[in-house]
């Protein structure tokens, strides 16, 4: 089976790791145990829950994280992210976990024996942590395809196509492409990747994360990287939940169970609840997809279809754009009487008003108007 066939997607949330990279925000143990929780619940393969390298205190919590996941049985796997160096490394296996990510950043004008050298200290590493370790799996991102000479991409992945190495991530990390960008990358560049999963890792800078990453698994990847809310470095990354339905909607096997929607809310929910203590924003909204309200909220009637989403309550504004079919479901969702004879010089009545007043009418408003109406 080639890259392009496989449909069994690995499904990495990298909400701990990536969400301290938004504004600030700070994850505590006991924080972390219950996004974990969410996300084993949920049916997430791997929870990349930190940086060790950075601090004691992310050493030492991964390591306590990766205690409570095999405590508690959970089918999560705990993994931790670090520079592609042998000091990373060794930190990295002090946590006692079995999933190690790394990241290199190869630059343009390295020439080739600097490639060469920087090539030969990577193998030495992943030889030294498979002595410690023969069960690792590694992860190695290279930074970044979207800034990356093409030639020096392939020699990269080419120099990397090592069966040691479980996971490729090949990383929009500045968020500057577009998904038939990707998709073509992605698709050349699995070619050339026999021995590992291509993983696929985009940034939201220009609004095009989700897309991006459905289009990079499309085009032959096969890892999921993702986030709660899409939280992450600068604008964050791919959203977990609508990326990953429309993979599954699209024939994608994964453990992700996206048919959990109340779970999935309450996970969310959770998320943002910590972002909003922490930042004074919030990441859940009403213009969130899927979750937010707005979209059950209508004003032209040809939208009210409102299939889409969790919210249940339909919101209907009543302003110069309506019509008599949305005003119609104006006042049964009211329970507003009104005679059929009258629903024509009722909307052009409230298109008047809302004209008049430079904002959409009031429940108040449009019973004032039938009565006048009616008078």
């Amino acid at each position: 089976m080639s890259k392009k066939e496989n449909r069994n997607i690995l499904v990495i949330d990298e909400t701990l790791r990536e969400g301290m990279q938004y504004h600030g925000v700070m994850f505590s143990l006991e924080q972390r145990k219950k996004i974990l929780k969410f996300q084993d619940i949920l049916g997430v393969d791997i929870c990349q829950a930190g940086y060790p390298s950075a601090h004691e205190f992310e050493q030492n919590t991964v390591e306590r994280l990766a205690s409570y996941a095999k405590k508690n049985k959970l089918l999560t796997r705990v993994a931790a992210m670090g520079r592609a160096v042998l000091w990373d490394a060794k930190i990295l296996l002090s946590c006692k976990i079995k999933d190690l990510h790394f990241h290199i950043h190869i630059k343009n004008e390295l020439s080739e024996n600097e490639l060469e050298t920087t090539f030969e200290s990577l193998h030495r590493t992943i030889a030294y942590i498979k002595q410690q370790e023969p069960d690792a799996k590694i992860s190695i991102a290279m930074l970044d395809i979207g800034k990356s000479d093409p030639i020096i991409l392939d020699r990269c992945v080419n120099a990397l196509n090592h069966p040691d190495i479980d996971i490729l991530s090949l990383p929009d990390t500045s968020g500057m492409m577009a998904p038939n960008q990707v998709f073509e990358k992605i698709s050349h560049l699995s070619s050339l990747a026999t021995h590992s999963k291509i993983s696929i890792h985009c940034h939201n800078d220009l609004g095009m994360a989700s897309a991006n990453t459905i289009m990079g698994i499309l085009g032959g990847g096969s890892v999921l990287e993702a986030c709660a809310l899409g939280i992450g470095e600068r604008n964050g990354l791919a959203d977990l939940f609508t990326t990953a339905k429309h993979l599954k909607d699209q024939g994608f096997n994964m453990r992700l169970n996206t048919d959990d929607i109340q779970i999935f809310k309450k996970y969310y929910t959770y998320v943002d609840s910590i972002v909003h203590e922490q930042t004074g924003t919030h990441l859940l909204t009403p213009n969130t997809p899927f979750f937010g309200d707005a979209v059950k909220t209508h004003v032209a009637g040809t939208h009210a279809g409102g299939e889409y989403g969790l919210v249940l309550e339909e919101k209907f504004y009543l302003n110069v754009l309506c019509g008599n079919h949305l005003v119609k479901k104006f006042l049964a969702h009211n329970k507003i009487d009104c005679p059929e004879s009258l629903l024509d010089k009722l909307t052009k009545g409230i298109k008047g008003r809302s004209v008049r007043l430079n904002k959409a009418v009031s429940k108040s408003d449009i019973i004032d108007l039938i009565h006048s109406l009616r008078n």
